[in-house]
Parts: C-alpha cells; sequence; structure tokens
C-alpha cells in the first residue's frame, strides 16, 4: 500500500496547467461545484469554501477538469472545522459510480471510513494538501495512489528563514491552526528550527485557523510580551487577524508579521505593507495536480507515493508579480505529471 510520506520533490508547473470555464452548483446547504467533460468521472472532496485556501483548489479542479475534459463533481465541507458534515459528503458520493476520488480531509482520520468503501471497490484515492493518517489508513484498508501537497515543514522553515532577515534578533510568537493537527505542526516545527539559536520563541498557541481568534490570541501575546518582535502565523487567515491586532496596538512598525497560504488578501497586504511576507503554496496547483494525478490512476498508470507541490515566499518586493498571476504561481516548476 502507498501512504503519504515526507520527502523533497522538485516541481513545475508545465504548460497544460491553464485556466478554463467552470460551473457550480450545491446540495443539502453544502457548497460544491460540477464540471463536465469526458469519459473519467473524478469525485473531489476538500475543506470549507469559507476559507479562500479553499476555493482557489476548487477553482484548479474545475479548471483542470475543464480543460482535460474531466466530469468533475466537487464537494465541500461547511467549514474548516466540519467533519462530520464532511465525512458525509464523501459517503454519499462513494455510493456513486466516479473512476477517482480526491481527498483533502479536515483531520487525519475524519474521511478514513469512506475511503475503505472506495478502497475496497479498488477505486483510486487521491489525497492532496493534507494528509490521510497513515495507521488509520492501513488498518482500514485504504490504499492512497498518492499524495499531493505542501512539504509544511519546509514552508515553515522558509517562513523561519525570512524572519530571521527582517528582525535579526528577539522574540517572537507562533500561532497555529487547531491544536494537534499536522499541517500546522509542521509549519511551526519548521518556523522553530529554522530560528532556532537566532531568534526567542517565547510562547506558541492555537487560534483554530480563524481570522478573528488570531486577532484575539495576538493582542493577549503583545500585552504578555510588550517588548515582542514577530509573529508567525500557520495560514495568512491569521496572519491578518494578528495584522489587524498589531495596528490596533500602534506596534506596526516594529512587529513583523509573516503567514503562510499565499491567498489574495495576504499578497495584497504584503503589497500594502502590512503583512511583511507570505509564504505562498499555491492550492490552485494543488487542485490541478490533483486532477491529473487522478487521470492517470484511473488509467492504470503508476504514480509516485509523493508529489510535492511549489512553494515561494512573497515579499514587497515581488507582490505584484504574485498578484498578476493569482492563483497560478508566479515562479515556474517542473510538473512529473506532465
Amino acid at each position: 500500500m502507498r501512504t503519504p510520506h515526507r520527502s523533497l520533490v522538485a516541481l513545475a508547473l508545465g504548460g497544460s496547467l491553464v485556466l478554463a470555464g467552470c460551473g457550480s452548483s450545491s446540495d443539502d446547504g453544502g457548497s460544491g461545484s460540477t464540471a463536465s467533460g469526458g469519459d473519467t468521472k473524478v469525485a473531489a472532496v476538500i475543506k470549507g469554501l469559507d476559507n479562500p485556501f479553499f476555493q482557489a483548489m476548487e477553482q484548479g479542479i474545475d479548471e483542470q477538469a475543464d480543460q482535460d475534459g474531466v466530469d468533475a463533481t466537487v464537494q465541500a465541507a461547511q467549514s474548516i472545522t466540519d467533519t462530520t458534515g464532511q465525512s458525509d459528503k464523501l459517503t454519499a458520493l462513494a455510493q456513486q459510480d466516479y473512476g477517482c476520488f480526491v481527498v483533502n480531509p479536515i483531520s487525519g482520520s475524519n474521511l478514513v471510513n469512506g475511503l475503505a468503501r472506495i478502497s475496497a471497490s479498488d477505486t483510486p484515492v487521491v489525497n492532496i494538501d493534507s494528509p490521510v493518517d497513515a495507521d488509520a489508513a492501513e488498518e482500514a484498508g485504504v490504499d492512497i495512489a498518492t499524495y499531493i501537497g505542501t512539504d509544511n515543514t519546509e514552508a515553515g522553515g522558509k517562513a523561519g528563514d525570512e524572519m530571521v532577515e527582517a528582525v535579526s534578533s528577539g522574540k517572537v510568537a507562533l500561532v497555529g491552526g487547531i491544536s494537534g493537527d499536522v499541517t500546522s505542526n509542521a509549519r511551526l516545527d519548521g518556523f522553530t528550527q529554522a530560528v532556532d539559536g537566532k531568534l526567542d520563541v517565547v510562547q506558541t498557541v492555537a487560534a483554530d485557523w480563524e481570522r478573528q481568534k488570531a486577532l484575539t490570541a495576538a493582542t493577549t501575546l503583545m500585552q504578555d510580551n510588550p517588548d515582542l518582535k514577530g509573529f508567525f502565523a500557520a495560514n495568512d487567515d491569521m496572519g491578518l487577524g494578528i495584522v489587524q491586532a498589531v495596528k490596533n496596538a500602534g506596534k506596526a512598525d516594529s512587529i513583523t508579521v509573516i503567514s503562510v497560504d499565499g491567498n489574495k488578501d495576504a499578497l495584497q497586504s504584503v503589497k500594502d505593507g502590512d503583512l511583511h511576507a507570505t509564504v505562498a503554496q499555491y492550492p490552485y496547483a494543488i487542485g490541478q495536480l490533483g486532477v491529473q494525478a487522478c487521470e492517470k490512476a484511473a488509467a492504470g498508470d503508476d504514480l509516485p507515493a509523493e508529489i510535492v507541490s511549489p512553494t515561494a515566499v512573497v515579499t514587497s518586493g515581488v507582490a505584484d508579480q504574485a498578484l498578476a498571476k493569482f492563483p497560478a504561481p508566479f515562479e515556474s516548476f517542473d510538473n512529473p505529471l506532465d
């Protein structure tokens, strides 16, 4: 069985990943979209579209499907914490006739039961962005054809390197997503490793990936640590909440904020000089690669166990370029699925 693991692969986005049109639909209060095409039928279940990261992922899935003539259906959870709702959507889709499934689980195990049913029918599963827990998958007999996503430790490390360059010394605080989340932990670990011996990490808190919670947490952290020099946030929504907290405290000139994702609001904030930097990880490209991998898996082609999607540090010097290319990467990268 091929299950997710971490290894560094150099990738690049080939010319086949370009824009095309898409349509949308929804059911029972959830969100999703449908792209009509040819014989290959792909179902994708992703996290909540309340977050722009997953909006871009959905766009990448739809547009790649339209370009390649793939019949794709995308269903999304009501929010990025709706584990039960997301599981129910996968269970419903698993009862239908799809040639491949793309899954972006909210937690490592919330989709395992539905995936077990899919794997029992020998239908390939492509896991994107957030890994299915390898132990839970093995126990349930889930076979993952490939994992496609950011090397989150590397992304956090890039943010740490940028923070060291920006502030050189002093105290920094970290704001993670949901406590215990694999993706959040990897980014925090990567950042901590990069600043070890150079900056003093005074506290790490969880803000559940949410902007308002991050604003509140940052406000408290600044009160507790009046000499704080920087914040690292594990996603852009939280980073933008921290930016607002820093402004509210009148410390925009003395506190540096760096986050991860590269969503459009964050890129604009970088351009405007509010957010110092974001480590862009291109959910649009992840969505496109997910469709391409499903096409190959459905055709019986072999896939690498893992495909690491690109990341890039976006500072004010390249923010215009990143905005002009959004949601696609502004730097080229090799696509092993072309």
